[in-house]
């Protein structure tokens, strides 16, 4: 979800965010917006679980907030950080010590200004243990920020400090060369302390507690239907934003989506049904750009796997077993005559187009195994764990969220299993809200996942699976892996910096608690008549610069 300076990386990476860029057909001439009534209705895909900015970890509730409010940083249409809430900076020659001087003229969405004391307490309330935030470890650049969500220190020895209304402090633990991108990150984000601690739960959930300080501000919220957001006239920054009204839909399923989409009820979808991309593609209502993300599955590997199921945590706790579930698998089968959006089966966990240095070349630089599976090696290895033939194998049962795409791959995968590996899967599925909790709570055994990078940088994806990740679902715990991560990020030099990247992902695929499937493409359907839409191959959609264009 968060983006990177381009400057630091290579022509791969610049064409990626010009090819993203080129979706928002933004325009030099001046907009024909003349009697057109400025309102787009997005689909969201589903209800998001939360948009509180500390405890969202997902793509959908990430886009409202986004455009809700603002951090100290925004991001350009090429995902370089820019001035936002912060008018400029100073870092200290070390890379340490940062100082953020604030615009007097950003104010929330009640009149009230935007005070350097907002961006510390919502720092800290998402660090602090208390609240619970998935992403607190995104917060563990801060100087103790770590410390303190593992009760070790105090708040007051947080590196964030208001040194007055309008001047933040910022200490990191060790120079980070995309903390200013972080700034963009919506777990940074600003919140108010009133606001919050007058109703800590539903301040988020209602109009009249959802003070922001963005372009749009919440007008209401029609459980499971429709999200309305107005444009907030006191953003420092409305006298650019020409969109009045953004409707965001919840429509899980696929086809009604793009029924809705064809009846002019919808401005804009994404992943439209997989059966009908390709006619989608050919008469030009659809197109495909870059998502730097991967598709997989995950492995309960806790303790409270046993409590779910005995037998099937014994199996899957063997990485024989896992490795022949990953080898029975034809991942170009898959995306060739499933998802059918032109994405790239997946052979690592980390995705094409993540630049390693500033020549150009790429991290990711091989498979760790044969994407369309090797099913004589897995079916020995399912042999080797004392399972021939899947004899004496328990029953598997695959939890995807509610969704037509999510459903037609498991069955494939279901599928592939029972064939080539006599394995018998039971498929499940959830509410997009209640799958997120049940796989953060581990009450799972195998589920469904994805995950879109934070940042451009292999970290946004091997930071993920380290064991005080508050998103490592899995529960996988490798002190080994641990120390690659933690040492790749205090590492100065470059090219020992990506060593180390490397490293840890070689320990990630020989023990296997994930099964990469595929690397994501993004398959939008968007009406000619919207302008300015920045769609961000990092998941974000950003409608700051959109309007309807006269048609």
């Amino acid at each position: 979800m968060l983006r990177k300076r381009i400057s630091k990386f290579s022509l791969i990476l610049l064409t990626l965010a010009m090819t993203a860029s080129a979706f928002s057909g933004c325009s030099s001439k001046t907009p024909n917006t003349d009697g057109v009534a400025q309102v787009i209705t997005y689909n969201l895909g589903a209800e998001p679980k939360t948009i509180d900015p500390a405890l969202n970890d997902a793509v959908d509730g990430a886009t409202v907030i986004s455009n809700a409010f603002e951090g100290l940083a925004r991001l350009d249409d090429k995902e370089n950080p820019i001035p936002g809430v912060a008018k400029d900076w100073k870092v200290s020659q070390d890379g340490l010590n940062y100082t953020f001087n604030l615009r007097k003229e950003a104010t929330w969405s009640d009149g009230q200004p935007v005070k350097a004391q907002d961006f510390e307490f919502a720092w800290k309330r998402a660090l602090n243990p208390d609240t619970g935030a998935e992403y607190a470890y995104q917060l563990f650049y801060l100087k103790n920020g770590e410390a303190y969500n593992g009760k070790q220190a105090t708040a007051d020895a947080v590196g964030v400090k208001a040194k007055d209304d309008y001047t933040l402090e910022v200490t990191l633990e060790y120079p980070t060369a995309y903390f200013l991108s972080l700034m963009a990150f919506p777990t940074y984000f600003p919140v108010r302390k009133d606001v919050v601690e007058k109703d800590p739960k539903a301040w988020s959930t209602k109009p009249e507690s959802y003070i922001c300080n963005g372009p749009f501000k919440m007008k209401e919220w029609k459980p499971k239907d429709v999200l309305t957001f107005v444009k907030n006239d006191k953003y420092w920054n409305a006298k650019n934003v020409k969109l009045e009204t953004l409707n965001y839909k919840m429509i899980d399923q696929a086809t009604s989506a793009l029924s809705a989409f064809r009846t002019n009820e919808m401005d804009f979808i994404e992943s439209p049904p997989s059966q009908e991309i390709p006619g989608l593609l050919a008469d030009k209502t659809a197109k495909i750009y870059p998502y730097l993300g991967v598709y997989y599955l995950e492995f309960n590997l806790t303790d409270k796997a046993k409590e779910l199921d005995a037998d099937v945590a014994k199996a899957l706790s063997d990485v024989r077993v896992r490795k022949a579930l990953t080898l029975a698998i034809d991942r170009k089968v898959i995306v060739d005559n499933v998802t059918k959006g032109e994405q790239i089966p997946a052979g690592a966990f980390v995705p094409n187009g993540i630049p390693e240095d500033k020549s150009g070349k790429e991290f990711r630089n091989k498979d760790y195994y044969n994407p369309k599976g090797d099913i004589t090696e897995a079916k020995r290895l399912l042999a080797e764990a004392g399972y021939p033939d899947g004899k004496g194998f328990p029953k598997l049962i695959y939890l995807y969220n509610t969704n037509e795409g999510h459903q037609n791959i498991a069955v494939a995968i279901q599928d592939m299993w029972k064939k080539n590996l006599n394995i018998q899967v039971e498929l499940k599925n959830e509410e997009w809200k209640v799958f997120q909790k049940t796989r953060t709570d581990k009450n799972y055994l195998l589920a469904r996942a994805g995950w879109i990078a934070d940042y451009v940088d292999p970290m946004t994806f091997i930071d993920l699976l380290h064991s005080k990740s508050g998103n490592n679902d899995p529960g996988y715990n490798n002190p080994d892996y641990d120390a690659k991560v933690m040492a790749a990020k205090k590492e100065t030099d470059p090219a020992k910096r990506m060593k180390y990247l490397h490293d840890a992902e070689n320990i990630l695929m020989k023990d296997m608690p994930v099964i990469p499937i595929y690397f994501y493409t993004n398959v939008v359907c968007m009406k000619p008549y919207l302008k300015g839409i920045h769609k961000s191959p990092l998941g974000f959609v950003f409608f700051d610069k959109a309007y309807v264009e006269k048609h």
